[in-house]
């Protein structure tokens, strides 16, 4: 009878630390729904990525060939685990990539992006100028003809094969763009040139285009430096005399010097603000006007002279 009574003491001992340890529980539970414990510092295991090892054992070779080391060998090394100690807040973020991970089934999506890419694919081939031009013996026109002839078999249509998967070309929409200051589209073998049937030629920007660029967009450039400045608690106002002086200054040495478009805006706004930037620390809690005048000021010597304006704007 003691054994027994002994017994049903440890029992009821036991479920009573079973239910110590579930209404712990539970308040840990409401307080990380209440988001109360996210700057909690925890130690966690995560699983090691190998990516890295695989990266130095394959080159860029290999992947042409469509060989994937980390897919061959990955089932053969087993992934090792890690102790991090981390915040709750990081935690979360860790486990849910690791639980999103295990539910993705990744051939499926491979084959998915290979459908989008061959049926809704589109391909922007910038600074298509640089490669246009006559072939020469020597100096860095050597290999332009070379390259647009590698080219060409993409843009015709043929299978590119990646570490995903061969990808065919041929419903793929190619847009091929360029200043074409120095050469012409005529410059590009004609094998290329076919390639591309529709042609759009873009008038230089105006004094109002640059005035609402720099003014109309969510990220515009006024707002970026407002924002900056706003860093070190110094407010600016553009007047828009300024923004108009800004834009017309853009625009002339555009059209004296070399015409870059609107990355002209980036140098001059930079050149307006300069003494403004270096010395922030100084004017905190201050509110400055950014008038015509201040912008004339800073602007008025490289404008007058040429050559400043060619190599600081």
């Amino acid at each position: 009878l003691g054994g027994v009574s002994e017994q049903n003491d440890s029992d009821d001992g036991f479920e009573a630390q079973v239910y110590e340890v579930e209404q712990k529980r539970q308040i840990i539970r409401q307080k990380l729904s209440r988001m109360e414990l996210e700057q909690e510092v925890i130690e966690i295991e995560v699983e090691e990525s190998s990516a890295s090892f695989m990266e130095i054992f394959s080159g860029s070779g290999v992947e042409e060939m469509g060989i994937n080391l980390q897919d061959l060998f990955g089932s053969m090394i087993p992934k090792k685990r890690k102790k991090r100690r981390v915040t709750v807040e990081e935690a979360k973020k860790i486990f849910t990539h690791e639980e999103a991970q295990r539910l993705m089934d990744m051939d499926e999506i491979h084959r998915e992006a290979i459908r989008r890419a061959e049926q809704d694919g589109i391909i922007f081939l910038d600074e298509i100028d640089k490669i246009a031009g006559k072939d020469s013996n020597y100096g860095p026109d050597v290999s332009r003809g070379g390259v647009q002839r590698d080219i060409l078999p993409i843009v015709e249509g043929s299978t590119v094969v990646t570490k995903y998967g061969p990808v065919k070309t041929d419903h793929i929409l190619f847009i091929a763009a360029g200043a074409f200051h120095v050469s012409k589209p005529s410059d590009l073998i004609p094998e290329l040139q076919g390639r591309f049937p529709i042609r759009v030629e873009l008038e230089s920007l105006t004094r109002e285009d640059l005035r609402r660029i720099i003014t109309e967009p969510h990220n515009s450039l006024i707002k970026q430096y407002v924002a900056l400045l706003e860093t070190e608690k110094v407010h600016i106002n553009f007047t828009d005399e300024a923004i108009d002086y800004i834009a017309d200054m853009a625009y002339e040495v555009n059209i004296k010097t070399e015409n870059i478009g609107a990355r002209r805006l980036y140098t001059i706004m930079e050149k307006v603000l300069e003494d403004l930037l270096f010395d922030a620390p100084d004017h905190v809690q201050e509110t400055i006007e950014i008038d015509k005048a201040y912008v004339a000021e800073r602007l008025k010597k490289i404008v007058e002279d040429e050559d400043l304006s060619r190599y600081i704007l």
